[in-house]
């Protein structure tokens, strides 16, 4: 087998356009799977009845179970369960309206969830209690110690992890293609299958996928140091 090196930068060019589809993918599914973390998170630390043995379940059956399954449960899930609301209570809603991306929104979001809480857990548990009980000595409620004085200590220390988190879900929206979401990876196999030069188009692909990665990398370097500044009490 000889490889084209001309065909690594074709393959490239073909490729850029795909990546906003992946960049939507993995910022919706951070951005929502944060806030689901957040509140599985405050769930179980504070000890919720009922609500955090719930929150407990969801992060253990998530984390236990793989990406592509939650995936592929919500494709052939969701749309019955929507389907069968819909006529019961005489919507008119049909479930082909939804686009094929809005299901990786949906699963990947909620796989993130489970995974972010774990991260923002042991964040929140890394904070001295000490500081909290300080917070209502001067008499702050819990909310605004939570916003003021733990969650930006927690983010610091949590930070680390998150950036791997997103990394990861940049990673995993290659599953979209599952459900004919062409991002990427898809689009490189695509791209391959005119010529069967698959070698050079998913080496384009992992070049973009590369790039992508440092970028995160050096966008929560900077993040942190800000934070960290932030944290010493100096000028952000």
């Amino acid at each position: 087998m000889k490889i084209d090196p001309s065909f690594i930068w074709t393959a490239f060019t073909q490729l850029l356009p795909s990546i906003p589809t992946t960049l939507a993918i993995t910022a919706v599914s951070v951005s929502c799977g944060f806030i689901i973390g957040l509140i599985a998170a405050l769930l179980r630390i504070y000890k919720i009845p009922v609500l955090g043995q719930i929150a407990s379940g969801y992060v253990t059956f998530i984390r236990g179970t793989p990406m592509l399954t939650h995936l592929l449960l919500i494709y052939f899930g969701l749309p019955m369960l929507l389907d069968a609301v819909s006529v019961r209570f005489g919507w008119g809603f049909k479930s082909t309206s939804i686009p094929m991306i809005g299901f990786a929104f949906i699963s990947f979001s909620i796989t993130a969830g489970a995974y972010m809480s774990e991260v923002i857990r042991s964040g929140l548990l890394a904070v001295s209690r000490g500081q909290l009980e300080a917070a209502y000595s001067i008499g702050m409620t819990t909310p605004q110690a939570l916003r003021r004085i733990i969650f930006p200590q927690a983010l610091g220390a949590s930070l680390p992890n998150l950036s791997n988190s997103v990394i990861g879900m940049l990673h995993g929206s290659t599953l979209a293609f599952a459900v004919s979401v062409v991002e990427i990876n898809a689009k490189a196999q695509i791209v391959a299958s005119t010529n069967w030069k698959f070698f050079e188009a998913y080496l384009a692909a992992a070049v973009i996928f590369w790039g992508l990665t440092l970028l995160i990398e050096r966008l929560t370097a900077v993040i942190e140091k800000r934070i960290n500044l932030y944290n010493r009490g100096g000028v952000a």
